[in-house]
């Protein structure tokens, strides 16, 4: 299963098969469930049962990228890839599913299996929340593979597991003109230079080094012929940030710096900024809940002491944490094989297998059911 959904991936809100793929297998094992944001699905479990009522979640959206991972299972569908593990992530909720309905009379309480789209920047959680993907529920698991963290290993810690983060565009206006008369011209290339230049600065030299936060400047767009000075250029970028606080001072920071930078050099500068998830912060019960059923599945070890958190990747299940008390996992994948090294959203990346079978289990230890030998 997980196979299949790697060779045919769908991007953000287009994830048509996939859902398609995932209702019928669920119907095939008689667990009842609806359409939630359009290509998202719930499902629930024991729906009557006394206990907590508690939703596990897998994300299903691939990436806009080209596979060169070289598995015979690679993408079908040029410029679009499983880049990220959600067909693995996908494929382990339901192998847990399928054990779960096998218990299903003997769960404590409710179990809520959240597919859900559009992860990759497309808010997906949200809309899901929004069409009452949580409705009734006590608590949230979720988890996510980690190519950086060895197999067998995990972190879920109290508070900040993954950062939050944003994007923004600054479009440069000058005026352009021949290269060789640049006094003529207000020159939009230079301009930008030294906006990027002083926001590469901004984190180190005016925010407290205790705080994680990175600031990168991702794409500079002045095209031009090579004796024009260009009349604009577009920069583009992004931030992670580990404590919310510090969003609205880093946004406007963003915008006195390339304001004033360009005023400087006599153009103009549109700023547009643009919040995309909150950072992950895990609720201190669910996470020691989470980190026992880790430890009881990987070994009194698999708590990694190395990786350094947050993690400054960013996930939308940070809105299911805002909404409802939960806790969020990295769970190691990199087992010394090549292609389980590779980092998340990287074109030769492939999911690791290995984590199907003890991820599903985990999920059922949490789900408080017996598990199989």
């Amino acid at each position: 299963m997980r196979r299949d959904l790697h060779r045919q991936p769908e991007l953000s809100w287009s994830e048509q098969r996939t859902a398609a793929t995932l209702r019928q297998k669920l119907t095939a094992l008689d667990i009842d469930w609806r359409v939630c944001a359009e290509t998202g699905t719930v499902a629930t479990l024991a729906p009557n049962a006394p206990g907590r009522h508690i939703a596990l979640r897998a994300d299903i959206d691939a990436l806009p990228i080209n596979e060169n991972s070289g598995v015979d299972w690679s993408s079908q569908s040029p410029g679009c890839m499983h880049a990220c593990g959600h067909d693995g992530h996908a494929a382990t909720l339901f192998a847990a599913a399928q054990w779960l309905k096998s218990q299903e009379a003997i769960l404590p309480g409710p179990v809520t299996l959240l597919f859900q789209p559009a992860e990759e920047g497309g808010h997906g959680a949200k809309r899901m929340i929004e069409d009452g993907a949580l409705h009734d529920v006590d608590v949230i698991f979720g988890w996510h593979n980690w190519p950086a963290i060895a197999f067998g290993q995990a972190v879920c810690p109290d508070g900040a597991v993954m950062a939050g983060n944003g994007t923004f565009k600054l479009v440069v206006q000058g005026q352009g003109g021949h290269a060789s008369q640049p006094e003529l011209c207000r020159d939009p290339v230079l301009a930008g230079s030294a906006i990027v230049v002083a926001l590469q600065q901004a984190v180190s030299r005016r925010l407290p080094a205790q705080n994680a936060t990175v600031l990168s400047v991702t794409s500079f767009d002045a095209r031009s012929g090579v004796t024009v000075i260009p009349d604009q250029a577009v920069l583009e970028g992004s931030f992670r940030l580990a404590d919310p606080a510090m969003r609205e001072p880093l946004t406007k920071m963003i915008r006195d710096i390339a304001t004033a930078t360009a005023q400087a050099y006599g153009v103009d500068c549109e700023v547009q900024v643009l919040p995309r998830y909150s950072a992950t912060v895990n609720h201190a019960a669910e996470a020691s809940l989470y980190r026992s059923a880790l430890t009881d599945q990987l070994g009194e070890n698999a708590l990694s002491e190395t990786t350094r958190l947050p993690i400054m990747a960013s996930e939308d299940f940070s809105y299911y944490l805002q909404a409802c008390p939960g806790a969020f996992a990295l769970i190691g994948s990199g087992d010394g094989e090549r292609i389980h090294q590779v980092p998340c959203h990287s074109p030769n990346y492939d999911f690791n297998d290995a984590l199907i079978d003890p991820v599903a289990r985990i999920y059922a230890r949490l789900a408080g059911v017996p598990i199989p030998d």
